[in-house]
């Protein structure tokens, strides 16, 4: 069996920035999830999206998988997913829908760049944590809860100054931490998931949907960016809309090759 396989560069408009994706079309294959789990793991990235087909042309059944685990939402790998539909699937359509374990997830391409429709997860503050302090080796001004723990620290000069336990962090029960503070009229931000694998991923999605509603009414704006300051850097415009969260993002084709298995 012959695959073919996509990595793209997300949230980025140069090669070797942002976050590199794999994607992988299964339009006429249907694996088990070992399989999946196998690929993604070969892969060592910190995501692989599977793509599968429905009846309709525009809409796309979607699995995010790190090397250790399938995830619920990845918001990079889903700008790749929906920048390789446009570009080699479907690039006669403007808008595609991924059917997710996130429920419908909705990619328009834009002027300015492809815009990415996702629920929104406002954290609630939560008791300081021993684990993420000791993990962070700082102790945050406030700490909330999400999907991840989120540790907001004084100034993005801390956040870029960050040299993690990942060890401690994976004791963790959330899938990992992000680091945030204000910086300008944004904020900024760095993800630590070691317990999927990935000590530091380089742009985030999935993190924004949880940082642009904390950052927008703290800032008392709809309209947000966000910059992820790790080695590869990245920027994640952010729009809020009641429950719901707008990223725009971009992406750029690293790689075309086939998977034998």
């Amino acid at each position: 069996m012959q695959l073919s396989l996509y990595q793209v560069d997300a949230f980025t408009d140069r090669t070797f920035g942002g976050n590199p994706a794999a994607v992988v079309p299964l339009l006429d294959h249907t694996l088990s999830d070992d399989m999946l789990q196998y690929i993604a793991e070969e892969n060592n990235l910190s995501e692989t999206a599977f793509l599968s087909s429905t009846r309709s042309p525009s809409v796309f059944g979607l699995r995010w998988f790190t090397p250790a685990a399938e995830v619920d939402l990845c918001g990079h790998a889903t700008l790749a997913a929906a920048f390789v539909v446009f570009s080699h699937l479907r690039p006669d359509i403007e808008q595609v829908h991924f059917n997710t374990r996130s429920g419908s997830l909705i990619v328009t391409r834009t002027s300015s760049g492809m815009m990415m429709d996702f629920p929104a997860t406002e954290p609630q503050s939560i008791a300081p944590n021993a684990v993420v302090s000791h993990g962070l080796g700082c102790d945050p001004v406030e700490l909330l809860r999400g999907f991840d723990h989120i540790a907001i620290l004084e100034n993005a000069a801390q956040v870029r100054a960050l040299s993690p336990d990942f060890n401690e962090l994976k004791k963790l029960d959330s899938r990992g931490v992000v680091a945030t503070a204000v910086e300008g009229d944004g904020f900024v931000s760095r993800c630590f998931f070691p317990k999927l694998n990935v000590n530091e991923d380089p742009v985030t999605g999935s993190a924004h949907c949880q940082l642009a509603p904390l950052w927008s009414k703290r800032l008392n704006k709809t309209r947000v960016i966000g910059e992820q300051l790790s080695s590869r850097g990245g920027r994640v415009i952010c729009e809020v809309e009641q429950d719901r969260v707008k990223l725009f993002g971009q992406a750029v084709e690293y790689l075309r090759g086939t998977i034998t298995i």
